[in-house]
């Protein structure tokens, strides 16, 4: 803490003049400080180009991916009948007609006339897990085959036999099933069982006949295709779901009413595959824009960017540019597994090329009419050209962070250095203190001596 001392005795201003001194003893700290701030200004600008840099990767691994060659459009003719692309690398072009025979459903169980307010029915019975079939081929589920052995369930002995206590047993039951108490008039209701789960084989029944009563059962059933309906290769399909994710490779179906003649189409998506290729470009305009700002110098204010002249993010440039520029020459493997080199040449023979204002322009609409004329071929060199891309990006981005490494090094050095004067010039300034206070303190003592020789000569006097 640094106190006034201010000369009392030499009239001078003390601690204005130890503040110009250290003004001065601060000036090789302060041009530290500009270094250091001047480092950190280009590790900032690194890390923002190289962030950049990470998205192209990231998009050109995206352009190689089989999943993006392998998007699907599809459509279907039924307004109750979907189709989704499930991903991955089963997708495949093609298209299916069925008959919708069946929808799932869970299997419903009622017990009519309950009297909601009575204490007398049972307070244990059974519930069996079993699934229900066609036994006379007339369409309906009418054979209930047990899968296991019955679970037991029995109302709490501090509660009354109530059909409401009943539905709450079997709600804490755990199973399969819920229960609930329907009150239709009056004292009257139904107490209704519905299962969680469609499909044939998540059927159950209840055995409530300790109290003389009967469940009527709508049984669960699974959802069933006839594929290719009427033809020597028809053959049928079911599901538990109404979903049936088996028909065509990499497609979900889900039907949800009974229908006849549908038809699910599925072929290539090529817009999907166009989005990728734009994503990537995109991601390529992004790091080229982010270089020049970072490197952009003002002729008006005479000022640069934290990179202005430097030659690491120029050449990132560069490359990029020349990824398109010098067209595409690439390895591809033959059947026989032998590789030959294939120069496909300008990349604008797909929509890809430069402007003059050195920037990457994409033509959607040829990218995608040269796409639907040959998928395959396209998916080769655009796979190639990602691949050129990608590896650009990994190289670049390993340069970079080789820079920001070096500039943080540079950063701790200085930040030591900087730390270092603090030390030094707090023990100046206390130096500086001390020698003016014993400036004032010696000049004190002679105006004191000066006081006593000049009373000591007038008493001579």
């Amino acid at each position: 803490m640094v106190s006034s001392i201010d000369g009392l005795v030499s009239g001078l201003s003390t601690s204005s003049m130890i503040s110009q001194l250290m003004q001065v003893e601060a000036a090789p700290q302060n041009k530290l400080k500009a270094k250091a701030q001047t480092a950190q200004n280009a590790q900032n600008a690194y890390q923002s180009v190289n962030t950049k840099l990470k998205a192209v990767k990231t998009a050109a691994d995206a352009m190689q991916s089989l999943t993006t060659w392998r998007s699907l459009k599809t459509e279907s003719t039924s307004t109750s009948v979907t189709a989704a692309a499930t991903g991955g690398m089963a997708g495949m072009s093609g298209s299916i007609t069925f008959d919708v025979d069946q929808v799932a459903r869970a299997q419903v169980s009622v017990v009519k006339n309950v009297d909601t307010t009575a204490t007398t029915y049972p307070r244990s019975f059974t519930i069996t897990n079993g699934s229900w079939s066609d036994s006379d081929a007339d369409g309906t589920n009418d054979l209930f085959t047990a899968s296991g052995a019955a679970t037991t369930i029995t109302i709490p002995a501090d509660q009354d036999p109530t059909a409401a206590n009943i539905a709450a047993a079997v709600n804490a039951a755990g199973l399969n099933v819920r229960a609930t108490v329907v009150n239709t008039d009056g004292t009257n209701g139904v107490l209704q069982f519905s299962g969680t789960k469609t499909g044939a084989g998540n059927g159950f029944q209840v055995d409530l006949s300790a109290g003389g009563l009967t469940a009527e059962d709508t049984a669960s059933q699974s959802a069933l295709l006839k594929v290719n309906p009427g033809t020597a290769a028809e053959y049928a399909v079911s599901s538990d779901t109404n979903t049936f994710s088996g028909l065509m490779p990499g497609l979900a179906i889900t039907a949800t009413k009974k229908e006849a003649g549908v038809t699910v189409t599925a072929a290539s998506d090529a817009a999907a595959v166009t989005a990728k290729m734009q994503a990537m470009v995109d991601a390529m305009n992004a790091a080229l824009t982010e270089v020049k700002t970072q490197t952009a110098y003002n002729v008006g204010t005479k000022k640069g960017s934290p990179l202005t002249g430097d030659s690491t993010v120029r050449e990132m440039s560069q490359a990029i540019l020349g990824t398109v520029s010098r067209g595409l020459t690439y390895d591809r493997t033959l059947p026989d597994q032998t590789t030959e080199t294939v120069d496909f040449g300008s990349l604008s023979q797909f929509g890809v090329g430069l402007d003059r204002d050195g920037k990457l322009t994409f033509d959607a609409a040829k990218f995608t009419a040269e796409y639907n004329k040959d998928p395959q071929k396209i998916q080769q060199v655009g796979s190639a050209f990602a691949k050129q891309v990608e590896d650009l990006a990994d190289k670049q981005s390993t340069v970079i962070t080789n820079s920001v490494t070096g500039r943080k090094n540079e950063i701790d050095s200085l930040n030591d250095q900087i730390s270092s004067w603090d030390v030094r010039l707090v023990n100046k300034r206390e130096a500086l203190q001390k020698q003016y206070s014993g400036l004032e303190v010696a000049l004190g003592k002679l105006q004191n001596q000066s006081s006593w020789l000049s009373g000591q000569l007038a008493g001579l006097m």
